[in-house]
């Protein structure tokens, strides 16, 4: 079917990191698939796009090598191990060679405060943001003779957007953009425009809200492209959406369901700034509500501690009563590591959404509700649920049927 293009926004970061070094590694046969969704048996006969397929090119707004994020990964957490880099340094030498500086449009402090940012990054003007977006996909596509495209969002966490105008109208976000109003974007925003804009595959993985808001997501539909979103579910809030629903089934009434999130790396200094640990919290904290109801008591807590890295860890805390109104506690703690359990998703993501484009199946792709916290338009937030939609899906792929 041809090669496929996989642009990553804040691509020498952890989780593009891995992603990089993780299909180089299975491509080579370096490692197992483990973790991966779509190598489940189901999707055999799918026809879903070969690892090898895929042409990786990206965005950064940082200094450095996809070698010096790899080296930094084994010091913190040794998820990739050095024999693993020293075995793969010409495969992240050439991918280094398709990432571009980024942009940054309305960005906020927090992200202005990361340090070692690439001369010239600094926020631009929406309309010339676009602009380059454009140029650097479309010169992607061109040079690596690409037949699909995905454009996956993997950078910092923005601080919501208050709403403007523009937003319920593609064409009214278009003159927003080329009058300068940046108070109308993010720059993810600009990254969903641009994506429309070339008729690529868009996948926001972070709980960055002003990405696929109604504007951008009418751009994309219009092109006919294929989107899903917010905000990658590779921890607790998967524990969660697992969990909550046993106790719906069970007929137990849950009373209180406290989360204490901690954190370092990159992430973790971001979500320290109020303002965009309020778009995590707002993502991490609807399930429970939509799946026990109102009446639970749930509160979500982030604190940045620098020392894990890239190593998050969470407590929960379940407050529960049974027959005869007996109150029972159940506490669990998760402990994993970031990068590793978030990198297969963005390959099913990518695996899935091109298999939808080469389908014919643009617009919100519904049956990805499995990998998101907030699963764009979806009525529930049960896993068992969405796993039952992707399965039902594959199986209408599946080319022996």
């Amino acid at each position: 079917m041809g090669k496929t293009g996989l642009w990553l926004v804040g691509a020498r970061g952890g989780v593009s990191t891995t992603v990089i070094t993780g299909l180089a590694a299975l491509s080579r046969g370096l490692r197992t698939n483990t973790g991966l969704i779509t190598e489940h048996p189901v999707f055999k006969n799918c026809e879903l796009p070969e690892l090898q397929e895929f042409v990786i090119g990206g965005h950064e707004i940082r200094t450095g090598s996809l070698q010096e994020s790899a080296r930094a990964i084994e010091k913190d957490s040794n998820s990739i191990p050095g024999d693993l880099i020293r075995s793969l340094s010409e495969e992240l030498d050439k991918v280094d060679t398709e990432i571009k500086p980024g942009i940054l449009v309305n960005a906020g402090e927090a992200i202005h405060a990361l340090d070692q940012r690439l001369p010239g990054v600094e926020d631009m003007d929406p309309g010339a943001a676009l602009t380059k977006v454009v140029s650097d996909l479309t010169q992607f596509r061109e040079s690596n003779q690409l037949e699909g495209l995905v454009v996956v969002v993997l950078s910092s966490t923005e601080a919501p957007l208050p709403h403007h105008p523009s937003h319920d109208s593609a064409t009214a976000l278009l003159e927003a953009a080329e009058n300068g109003v940046r108070e109308a974007f993010r720059s993810s925003t600009i990254y969903a425009m641009a994506s429309a804009q070339v008729g690529a595959s868009f996948v926001n993985f972070t709980p960055s809200p002003a990405a696929l808001i109604p504007a951008t997501r009418e751009m994309l539909e219009s092109n006919q492209c294929a989107y899903c979103g917010c905000d990658g579910k590779t921890g607790e809030t998967l524990v969660k959406s697992a969990l909550a629903p046993m106790f719906a089934q069970r007929a137990l009434n849950v009373l209180t369901w406290q989360s204490y999130n901690m954190l370092g790396d990159r992430d973790g200094e971001v979500l320290a700034h109020e303002d965009n640990r309020s778009s995590k919290i707002t993502s991490k904290g609807e399930l429970i509500h939509e799946i026990l109801g109102e009446g639970v008591h749930s509160q979500v807590s982030i604190d940045y501690v620098p020392s894990l890295g890239d190593n998050k860890t969470a407590w929960d805390l379940i407050h529960f009563s049974g027959f005869l109104d007996h109150r029972m506690t159940m506490q669990f703690t998760w402990q994993g590591c970031d990068a590793i359990l978030a990198a297969p998703l963005v390959i099913d993501l990518a695996r899935l959404i091109e298999t939808s484009r080469r389908r014919g199946e643009s617009g919100l792709q519904s049956h990805c509700g499995l990998f998101f916290k907030s699963p764009l338009d979806s009525r529930t937030h049960a896993l068992g649920d969405h796993f039952d939609a992707l399965i039902s899906k594959a199986k209408s792929w599946d080319s022996h049927r």
